[in-house]
């Protein structure tokens, strides 16, 4: 089976289903978008491994990193394995050195485990050709345009700009956000202090 190796392009809220979110998956060396609709929490997980956020306690994803640490297990590969009536199947390609062990996921969860194992993330081409849009489909006859950064960032619709923030209330908000639970408004105040220094 020939694996086709993709990267995230981005993480937004949905158009087409209130309270979820689009992923966009791109070709490694292409030009085909996969895009997934993901829940709330999942695009969280995604957000706070894409920007190295340090949770006080382990969340679900983390959980699954320290039980297979303890068994000497790692993920080596997800793959993004078949799509049926719109609804994407995957798998987690574990293994201890010895042993291979492919277990049964959605795209988003094994998404959120392979960005904590530094793992690739892979599709069949049968998925491509039956959920995967064309970047030249999209933009028409208008210039390409630069492909996406591979940072990932969940947007929040309708928030007061970052930047009407004093450094000090910054600071205030990322700690509250932290304390809360809040990793995806943490990674963009954490950004914007970057930003500024």
């Amino acid at each position: 089976m020939d694996k086709i190796k993709l990267e995230i392009l981005d993480i937004s809220p949905s158009q087409v289903q209130a309270g979820s979110f689009t992923m966009v998956l791109g070709e490694e060396a292409g030009n085909l978008r996969l895009p997934i609709i993901i829940g709330m929490f999942e695009a969280q997980a995604i957000a706070i491994a894409s920007e190295k956020i340090e949770s006080k306690r382990p969340l679900t994803h983390d959980l699954f990193v320290s039980f297979s640490n303890s068994f000497d297990y790692t993920v080596e590969e997800i793959l993004i394995t078949n799509i049926e009536d719109g609804v994407f199947y995957a798998k987690i390609v574990c293994s201890d050195g010895i042993r291979q062990k492919n277990i049964d996921s959605r795209p988003s969860d094994a998404i959120a485990i392979a960005l904590r194992f530094d793992a690739p993330i892979y599709t069949t081409q049968h998925v491509l050709e039956e959920a995967g849009v064309s970047t030249e489909d999209i933009q028409g006859d208008s210039e390409p345009e630069e492909k996406p950064k591979k940072s990932v960032t969940v947007k929040v619709e309708g928030a007061k700009p970052l930047s009407d923030f004093t450094m000090s209330e910054l600071t205030l908000k990322l700690n509250e956000s932290l304390d809360n639970e809040e990793y995806e408004d943490a990674a963009k105040i954490r950004d914007e202090i970057e930003r500024r220094n």
